[in-house]
C-alpha cells in the first residue's frame, strides 16, 4: 500500500504550494500549462509589441540618427538579456522560481506604465512640428528609466518561466518526462503567438494611432499575463531553491586547488558522497561521477583533516554531485559560446532588416502599406507554422529512424537551427545587392522616396530565421534546463539567454567596426544614414562567413560532449 501511495507522488523533488511532496494527480503535468503558457503569450506580447518597433521610435521621437538608434536599441535588447543571471540567481539560491516571477513582474508593469506616459503625457513626451521632434535630456532620460526597469523586470521572468513550466513534469515518469519536450515546443509557439499580434496589429497602431496606444495596449497585456499566472497558484509545483550556486562552485574550486598535491583514488566509488538517498543540495537528485575535468575530482577526496572533523567542511570536501554539478557547468560552456553567432544574425531583423525595409516599396495596393518593422511577422509565421510540423509530423518520423523519443538528440536539432541560419543572411544579402543594382539603374542614390522593389522580397530571409529558431533556440531551451544541475535550473536557462545579449552586443561592435574601418578617409562606408550609398551587403556576407566558421567549430565541439548522468533511484 505504501509503495501505491509513494507512486502518486513525484519523484524529482518537487513540492506542492504548502512545500509538501506534490501529488502527481492534483499538481502539475499539462493541467498547469494554460495558465503557464497563456502567462507566457501575453507577456511577449508586451515585450515585442514595445521592442519590434523601438528602433524607428528612437529614431522619430528621440531624433536618433541610424547608427545610434540601432546601438542603443541592441544595448538595451542585450541587457533584457543579462538581466535573467540576476533573476536565476535569486530564484535558484532563495526564492524558488514562483515567488522571483511573481515580484518582477510588478517591476515590469511599473516600466510599462512608465513608457507609456514618455509617449502620451505632455510634458513627458517630446515636442514634435512637422515631424521633427525635439526631446529635452529630461524626457530621454524617462524614456530610457522605463526601458531598462522593464529590462531589470524581464529579468526575472525570462529564465524561470520556461524552467517553471518544465519543473511541472516528473523526470522519474516516462509519460511526463516525453511531455516536457513538447512542452518546450508550445512554449515557444505561444511566445511567437504573442510576438503575432505585436508585429502586426502593434507596430500598426503604433505607426498609424500613435505611440501612447502602442505602448498602453502592452501594459494591459502584461496585466492579463499576471492575472493567467495567479489563477493557476494551487496547481503548481515546485522546486525548492538550493542556496546559492555561485557558492558551491567555489567550493569545488577552492577545495581542489586546496587538495592540488592529492591522488584520486582509481576507484571512485570512495570518492565522497553523502550516505542519503537524496543529495546534500537542496531540490537535486545525486549525479554520477564522469571521468571530465579530473582535476576537480580531488575536492572529493577525504583527507585524514577531512575523515577528523565530524561534519565535513565544504571549503576542504565536496560531494561527488557537487563537483559534477560544476563540471555540468563548465561542459555547457562551449555549446553556449557557439549560441553567439547565432544570435548576432536573429538580432537584425529588429535593426537592419528594418534599416533596409525602410528603403523598399511598402505598398499592399493603392490604399494600404505595411510598416517595415511589421516585416517581422513573417518570422512569427515561419515559427507558428514549423513548431506543429516539428512536434507532430518530424519529431515521430525521426523517432522511427533513430530511437530517440525526441525525435533529433538536442545537440543535433541545435546544429540544423545554426546551419539553416547561414541561409538567412544569404537571402539578406542577396536583396540588398539586387537592391542596390536597382539605385544604379535608375540613379536614386539621393531619393528620398522608395526603391521600386516591394518590401515582401524581405520575407525569405525573416521566414529562414524563423525556421533556424524552431531548432536552435527551442533546442537551447531543452538543452540547458535538461543539461543543468537540478539546483540550478533557471541560471543555465539564464546562461542560455545570454547569448542573445552577447549577440546583440556583438551586432553592437561588429556594425562599430564596420563603420570606423570603412567610413575612413571621408568615405560614407557600409552603413551610412542614406542606405542607398552604402554596402549592407558586405555587413550580411560578413555575419555569413562568421556563421559557417561558428557552424564548424559546433560540430567539433558538439561530438565531444558527454552528457549529465543522474543517479536512477532504486525502488
Amino acid at each position: 500500500m505504501s509503495t501505491e501511495i509513494e507512486e502518486n507522488y513525484t519523484k524529482d523533488g518537487t513540492t506542492d504550494i504548502h512545500g509538501k511532496p506534490a501529488d502527481r494527480k492534483k499538481t502539475g503535468n499539462w493541467r498547469t500549462c494554460p495558465y503557464i503558457l497563456a502567462n507566457e503569450c501575453c507577456e511577449r506580447l508586451a515585450y515585442y509589441g514595445m521592442s519590434t518597433n523601438l528602433v524607428n521610435y528612437m529614431k522619430s521621437r528621440l531624433n536618433e540618427g541610424n547608427a545610434v538608434a540601432s546601438k542603443n536599441v541592441n544595448n538595451w535588447s542585450g541587457t533584457c538579456y543579462i538581466t535573467p543571471l540576476l533573476g536565476a540567481f535569486v530564484a535558484d539560491a532563495y526564492w524558488g522560481r514562483y515567488r522571483t516571477i511573481a515580484s518582477f513582474m510588478i517591476i515590469y508593469i511599473f516600466g510599462l506604465v512608465l513608457l507609456t506616459m514618455t509617449a502620451s503625457l505632455k510634458g513627458l513626451k517630446p515636442v514634435c512640428d512637422g515631424g521633427t521632434c525635439d526631446p529635452k535630456g529630461g524626457q530621454t532620460a524617462a524614456v530610457f528609466v522605463s526601458l531598462y526597469l522593464i529590462a531589470l523586470g524581464t529579468g526575472g521572468i525570462k529564465p524561470c518561466v520556461s524552467s517553471f513550466g518544465a519543473d511541472q513534469f516528473d523526470d522519474s515518469d516516462e509519460s511526463e518526462k516525453k511531455s516536457k519536450t513538447s512542452f518546450f515546443n508550445w512554449f515557444y509557439f505561444s511566445i511567437n503567438i504573442g510576438a503575432l499580434v505585436a508585429s502586426s496589429a502593434l507596430v500598426y497602431i503604433q505607426t498609424h494611432v500613435g505611440w501612447g496606444w502602442g505602448f498602453g495596449i502592452p501594459a494591459v497585456a502584461m496585466a492579463i499575463a499576471v492575472v493567467s499566472f495567479f489563477i493557476g497558484t494551487p496547481l503548481y509545483r515546485h522546486q525548492k531553491p538550493g542556496g546559492s550556486p555561485l557558492t558551491r562552485i567555489a567550493q569545488v574550486i577552492v577545495a581542489s586547488i586546496r587538495k592540488y598535491d592529492v591522488k584520486v583514488p582509481a576507484d571512485k566509488s570512495l570518492l565522497y558522497e553523502s550516505s542519503d538517498k537524496e543529495s546534500l543540495i537542496e531540490g537535486s537528485r545525486k549525479l554520477e561521477h564522469t571521468e571530465l575535468l579530473k582535476f576537480f575530482d580531488k575536492a572529493a577526496v577525504e583527507t585524514e583533516k577531512d575523515i577528523v572533523k565530524t561534519s565535513a567542511n565544504p571549503w576542504r570536501l565536496s560531494t561527488v554531485t557537487q563537483v559534477e554539478e560544476f563540471k555540468s557547468v563548465v561542459r555547457l560552456l562551449p555549446i553556449w559560446a557557439t549560441g553567439i553567432i547565432f544570435s548576432t544574425v536573429y538580432g537584425q531583423m529588429s535593426t537592419m532588416f528594418v534599416l533596409q525595409g525602410n528603403t523598399l516599396d511598402p505598398h499592399m495596393g493603392p490604399n494600404f502599406s505595411i510598416p517595415s518593422a511589421s516585416l517581422s511577422i513573417f518570422d512569427t509565421i515561419s515559427v507558428i507554422f514549423w513548431v506543429p510540423i516539428y512536434d507532430r509530423i518530424l519529431v515521430p518520423i525521426v523517432r522511427k529512424i533513430t530511437g530517440n523519443e525526441r525525435g533529433f538528440t538536442q545537440l543535433t536539432r541545435m546544429g540544423i537551427g545554426l546551419f539553416i541560419s547561414i541561409f538567412a543572411m544569404l537571402a539578406a544579402g542577396i536583396l540588398e545587392v539586387i537592391r542596390l543594382r536597382t539605385i544604379a539603374r535608375h540613379n536614386l542614390y539621393d531619393s528620398k522616396g522608395f526603391v521600386p522593389i516591394s518590401i515582401f522580397w524581405q520575407i525569405p530571409q525573416y521566414f529562414i530565421i524563423g525556421a533556424a529558431e524552431v531548432f536552435t533556440f527551442v533546442g537551447q531551451l531543452e538543452f540547458f534546463y535538461d543539461q543543468a544541475p537540478d539546483a540550478m535550473r533557471s541560471t543555465c536557462s539564464a546562461l542560455s539567454l545570454t547569448t542573445n545579449a552577447l549577440g546583440n552586443y556583438l551586432s553592437s561592435l561588429l556594425v562599430t567596426i564596420v563603420t570606423s574601418i570603412s567610413a575612413r578617409n571621408g568615405r560614407l562606408g557600409w552603413i551610412p544614414d542614406n542606405l542607398n550609398r552604402g554596402h549592407l551587403d558586405y555587413f550580411y556576407w560578413l555575419l555569413a562567413v562568421l556563421s559557417v566558421l561558428n557552424f564548424l567549430v559546433y560540430l567539433v565541439i558538439a561530438k565531444l560532449y558527454t552528457y549529465k548522468k543522474p543517479v536512477q533511484s532504486q525502488g
